[in-house]
C-alpha cells in the first residue's frame, strides 16, 4: 500500500518581533459586521494586505483603514476601484492630508468594535488553533454567532 504525504500546513501563528503572533485583518461593512477576513503572520505590514482585500469589496464609497494602511500606492488603488481612502497620515509623513473627512474615518470604530466582540472567544484570543484555515474558520463562526 503505497503510503500518502500530507501536505505541509500553512501555519497562522508566525513569528514576528520577540514572539509568535497572528494578524487579522477584518473587512467589514458599514453596519459593523464582517464581509471577509485574511490571516497573516505577525511578520506581515499591513500594507501588504490592503489590494486584496480591497478586491473584495465590490462597492463602496469610501475605504476606511487605520494609519497602519497610509500609503501613496494604497490611495491611488482605492481610487482605481472607485473609492476614497480614508486612511489617517502617520505623525512622520512628509505630505499633509490633501482632504480628510473625519466623521467618516469616526466610522472606523465599528471594525475596532467587531475586533472586540471576536475577542471575547477564548480560541481567537489565545490563538489555540495553529493551522491557518482552522483559526479562520473559527474567526467565521464567531463572526457569524455575534
Amino acid at each position: 500500500m503505497p503510503v500518502v504525504l500530507e501536505k505541509k500546513k500553512k501555519r497562522a501563528i508566525r513569528l514576528s518581533r520577540g514572539s509568535d503572533t497572528t494578524k487579522i485583518h477584518m473587512l467589514a461593512g458599514g453596519n459593523g459586521r464582517s464581509i471577509d477576513c485574511e490571516i497573516t503572520g505577525g511578520e506581515v505590514h499591513d500594507s501588504k494586505m490592503a489590494y486584496s482585500l480591497m478586491l473584495k469589496i465590490k462597492e463602496a464609497g469610501y475605504f476606511i483603514a487605520n494609519k497602519g494602511y497610509d500609503s501613496e500606492l494604497i490611495r491611488k488603488q482605492a481610487q482605481k476601484l472607485g473609492m476614497e481612502a480614508m486612511i489617517l497620515k502617520r505623525s512622520n509623513t512628509k505630505k499633509p492630508a490633501i482632504h480628510f473627512k473625519k466623521n467618516i474615518y469616526k466610522s472606523r470604530h465599528l471594525v475596532e468594535n467587531l475586533l472586540a466582540r471576536l475577542k471575547h472567544f477564548r480560541s481567537i484570543s489565545t490563538r489555540f488553533d495553529k493551522i491557518d484555515r482552522h483559526f479562520t474558520a473559527m474567526i467565521y463562526i464567531a463572526c457569524a454567532i455575534s
